[in-house]
């Protein structure tokens, strides 16, 4: 039986948590990683139990991710589109969670362009929540499972130098890795051009860079970040050549790295606009496959632990 050391009703954000929690997290994870690379990759821990993932996003690498969790540890997982449900008919976000109510579920993981919205649900419904992203707010698995892969590889996350590149503008994940990797003692650096670096972002305990080289300069990761084209209004980059040129990250520009320097992407890449080919599939250093490894790992561990304080009767909470 699961014991729980996560004293959270929902994962909302990472944001508040503390380092206790989300070490407790990440330990947990790391037995799941040893779980999933074995031929029996099935528990029964919530067997019994219902999970519903609900986007109104579309994702296939995160959706996935927690379909997979959810069925190895035994729950019965189901996915819905927000494009295909009562939504698109003009149901609110107030008329799903009664809905959802009803249904008795026990987990409820959600995707919503809107800052804010799966708080919102998490208010309505009878479960436990999971963000799984919430417009330019927070993606508190994704941080997650970054630092597992780098916890993973250098064996530490604490005295660790980050840079995290591109548009931290619109980036939720930029946003959770920040809170995350201050929370466990690494250093952040935030690179990119000023149209994609939030004001006064740098009261988030950050130090900003303009300039790509300066801000790669003996890094232990370079965390690059996706342009999010769909959330932007206006014009942000003069081109796409242009921006590799400058914040694109290459092989020169790695070279300003540490020799040992790892590099990670959230994905989905758009080679050749935010990060090289050679780079991106360089087997050494790059840990762009193992951060899909441990983003199943690392959800299995959130449906674990906040599964763990629901009562055997459904939707009592």
């Amino acid at each position: 039986m699961n014991t729980r050391s996560f004293p959270h009703r929902h994962l909302l954000g990472i944001q508040g948590l503390t380092a206790p929690d989300i070490l407790s997290l990440l330990d947990l994870a790391d037995g799941y990683v040893e779980q999933n690379r074995s031929v029996d990759k099935r528990k029964n821990l919530l067997r019994g139990r219902t999970v519903i993932n609900l986007f109104f996003e579309n994702s296939t690498r995160t959706r996935t991710s927690f379909e997979l969790a959810g069925k190895r540890l035994g729950a019965d997982v189901i996915n819905m589109q927000a494009s295909a449900s009562s939504v698109q008919k003009g149901e609110t976000l107030i008329d799903t969670a009664m809905t959802l109510n009803a249904m008795h579920l026990d987990v409820l993981t959600v995707r919503h362009p809107d800052s804010g919205a799966v708080k919102l649900l998490s208010e309505k419904v009878n479960c436990a929540v999971i963000n799984a992203g919430d417009g330019a707010h927070e993606h508190p698995t994704q941080a997650l499972l970054d630092a597992l892969t780098i916890r993973r590889r250098k064996g530490r996350l604490s005295g660790l130098c980050v840079a995290i590149c591109g548009d931290v503008l619109h980036s939720r994940v930029a946003r959770s890795n920040i809170h995350l990797l201050n929370t466990l003692g690494a250093h952040v650096r935030l690179v990119g051009p000023r149209t994609l670096l939030p004001s006064k972002i740098a009261a988030l305990g950050v130090e900003v860079f303009h300039d790509m080289r300066a801000g790669l300069k003996d890094v232990d990761v370079v965390m690059m970040l996706r342009i999010q084209n769909e959330r932007m209004r206006g014009n942000f980059i003069p081109s796409v050549r242009e921006y590799f040129h400058f914040f694109g990250l290459d092989a020169e520009k790695l070279a300003l790295a540490k020799p040992d320097a790892v590099i990670m992407h959230p994905g989905p890449m758009n080679r050749g606009v935010e990060i090289d080919s050679d780079v991106a599939d360089d087997v050494e250093r790059s840990l762009i496959r193992e951060q899909v490894e441990m983003g199943v790992a690392v959800r299995m561990a959130c449906l674990d632990q906040l599964t763990c304080g629901l009562p055997e009767t459904a939707g009592g909470v």
